[in-house]
């Protein structure tokens, strides 16, 4: 954990891995054998599942000269599930539900309920963690609201029209 910033009240299990230069925010919790490699920065409030594991190096070789660490942001609130992999360079947004076994390879916008290889949007989620159901769409927003804690929120419209249906 060289130079890693870890805040307080954090859990990090057992056999967890967090790499040179790693920002980690308060309340966050790594489970068993998570990998956080270096270029990850994890905001407050953050679950990352057993066996999660972060990648930093989008061209990989044993030896690689022009080695570059792309950035990963992962905001507040948000939740990965077991054995996902996170591809670097992207961003996963606030209060996002990554499903287990999950491959993300793009940003996740806000709220976003995402799984699969590679994770597609398949609908929305409140804070809390419900799926959000759709209450009434709008010109550039979709109101969509929580069945079990009545939160509201609006989803850009772009965002909304990214939901993919399963096969």
């Amino acid at each position: 954990m060289q130079n890693a910033k870890i805040g307080k009240d954090c859990v990090i299990a057992d056999y967890v891995y967090v790499g040179k230069g790693v920002k980690i925010g308060d309340n966050v919790k790594l489970e068993n054998r998570a990998t956080v490699y270096e270029g990850v920065t994890i905001e407050d409030n953050v679950f990352v599942g057993p066996h999660v594991t972060f990648t930093n190096d989008p061209y990989p070789r044993s030896a690689n000269k022009d080695w570059k660490i792309l950035q990963t942001h992962v905001k507040k609130g948000s939740s990965i599930g077991a054995r996902s992999v996170i591809v670097c360079g992207v961003t996963i947004g606030e209060y996002a539900l990554v499903g287990a076994g999950s491959v993300v390879t793009k940003d996740i916008p806000a709220h976003a309920l995402v799984y699969g290889n590679p994770a597609r949007i398949r609908g929305f989620v409140c804070s809390c963690g419900r799926k959000l159901e759709t209450t009434k769409k709008v010109k550039n927003h979709v109101c969509m609201e929580c069945p079990v804690c009545d939160t509201k929120i609006e989803v850009a419209a772009q965002d909304y029209a990214k939901i993919e249906k399963e096969e």
